[in-house]
């Protein structure tokens, strides 16, 4: 880097010193330059961030507005309560089976569908069932529900001490392999007992489920095999609950969720959530010096960092270090090696959900969703809702920010809107440059007579490193190709 002229630095310091330390006799002048620590890894920064709230409202990152006489319940969602009673299901976060490339997968001439499903009025209800339809159907009412993928206690018929103590099934992916099997992963999710010392730990999960075609239009979850813990954190690279436990837990988010399979070059890897560990940049108020968050320069830096430290968020932003963390599998699926993340959300949220990375025109998509309610950013609402895509030329990035700021969709209606969606997932498309978006509608629990269900699903145009929601493209409830 070029030297610059000692008086030009002196008048730097003393012009920083004079923002960043006012009213804080304590401030050193040197800490206007804060450092520079990339870790070796892409960040989600405050500077591209900052730019969302100006695109919000464009049409091009805007999810459709959908009619809500329209929306259905998903028929097939049916199960019983605990005291065996038939009844409607709420059905959220839901992901296809699909192949290796990340396209949908063809099950002997059926889509499948994984989702999390459970009981409108209790909370801690969450497993995951089976749906399926035939290839060619797209409604609502072709889905069929082969029921809970896992019975009730098979996680305490394995030798895994961390499945012993499994409360809920949360989100995963699903792939179809080689060799024609279906192989799940998921996420395993402890209660939160304290006396336990169980503060709802999650470990990333797999098993092979079993299918069986007891007729020409049925199919059977006829039982698992394999199923085991693959991941719960290393403490370098990504956060374990004993180091969020040993932190301020009543403010802290910790995620450690959402496996996401991928391949590349003949290897097998993991995507998902989480937080970052001690070795590439860890949580706490040393964070907020690190102008690798911030991006935008020297000056963009010193104005941010001021606000941020006279702000409400303050608080939320120190503890705030989300990541997309990536790990490589063996071939029977054990852990292999353990990868510094893909991308990170230090200062800007700790939660970055729903990990989704495929390759398309030989670039890699990383999308990730998120909510206004846990950002530190100005301009951004409580109420906003947010896909985010990062694009790269390699698996392991660096990645950039798709339209400038990482903004893909934005939606911001009330949560007792019956039309409200979340959990937005891009399903790549054997042809084209479209993508489809599915997700669920209608929050939990919510209403009487409207459960969470398939929203309908709708195009986005990829071109690069942008892209746009196609105009007037709303498919179908669930629906996850165009082919």
């Amino acid at each position: 880097m070029r030297k610059q002229p000692k008086k030009l630095i002196a008048g730097l310091l003393t012009a920083t010193f004079l923002i960043v330390g006012a009213g804080n006799v304590s401030a050193k002048p040197i800490d206007a330059f804060g450092k520079n620590q990339t870790y070796g890894v892409s960040h989600i920064t405050r500077y591209d961030m900052s730019k969302i709230p100006d695109q919000q409202g464009n049409e091009r990152f805007e999810v459709p507005q959908f009619d809500e006489s329209t929306i259905e319940n998903l028929p097939s969602a049916v199960g019983k309560d605990k005291d065996g009673n038939e009844i409607d299901l709420d059905v959220w976060d839901s992901w296809p089976l699909q192949n290796a490339d990340g396209t949908v997968a063809n099950y002997k001439g059926y889509n499948i569908v994984f989702a999390l499903a459970g009981d409108p009025n209790v909370g801690s209800d969450t497993f995951i069932y089976l749906f399926y339809q035939k290839k060619g159907d797209t409604s609502i009412d072709s889905w069929k529900n082969a029921g809970r993928v896992f019975q009730a206690d098979d996680h305490l018929k394995t030798n895994d001490e961390i499945l012993k103590n499994q409360a809920e099934e949360w989100s995963g992916s699903a792939t179809l392999t080689s060799d024609g099997k279906v192989r799940l992963f998921y996420t395993n999710r402890h209660p939160w007992d304290e006396g336990k010392k169980l503060y709802g730990k999650q470990t990333l999960t797999t098993a092979q489920i079993n299918l069986s075609q007891p007729d020409a239009t049925t199919l059977k979850v006829d039982g698992i095999e394999d199923l085991k813990s693959i991941f719960d954190g290393d403490g370098k690279y990504y956060q374990t609950v004993d180091q969020f436990v040993a932190g301020d837990k009543g403010a802290d988010n910790h995620t450690l969720r959402d496996p996401h399979y991928v391949e590349d070059k003949g290897h097998k890897y993991l995507v998902f959530e989480a937080n970052t560990g001690t070795k590439v940049g860890y949580q706490g108020d040393n964070q907020l010096d690190n102008r690798a968050y911030y991006g935008g320069g020297l000056r963009y830096f010193q104005k941010e960092r001021k606000a941020l430290l006279e702000s409400p968020k303050k608080n939320l932003a120190s503890l705030a270090n989300g990541a997309l963390g990536i790990i490589e599998l063996n071939n029977d699926y054990t852990l292999k090696k353990v990868m510094k993340p893909l991308i990170t959300s230090n200062t800007v949220t700790d939660e970055i959900e729903r990990a989704n990375l495929f390759k398309k025109n030989g670039k890699w998509y990383l999308f990730t969703d998120s909510r206004g309610a846990k950002m530190t950013i100005d301009g951004i609402g409580d109420k906003d809702i947010y896909m985010l895509g990062y694009v790269s030329n390699s698996l392991t990035g660096t990645y950039r920010p798709m339209n400038g700021s990482g903004l893909v969709l934005h939606m911001d209606l009330d949560t007792d809107d019956i039309t409200w969606n979340y959990s937005h997932f891009a399903v790549p498309q054997k042809r084209g440059n479209n993508v489809v978006i599915t997700s669920y509608m209608t929050n939990r629990g919510t209403f009487d007579d409207q459960h969470s269900t398939f929203a309908p699903s709708f195009l986005v145009k990829l071109q690069g490193s942008r892209s746009s929601v196609v105009p007037d493209s709303t498919l179908d409830q669930g629906q996850l190709t165009i082919d």
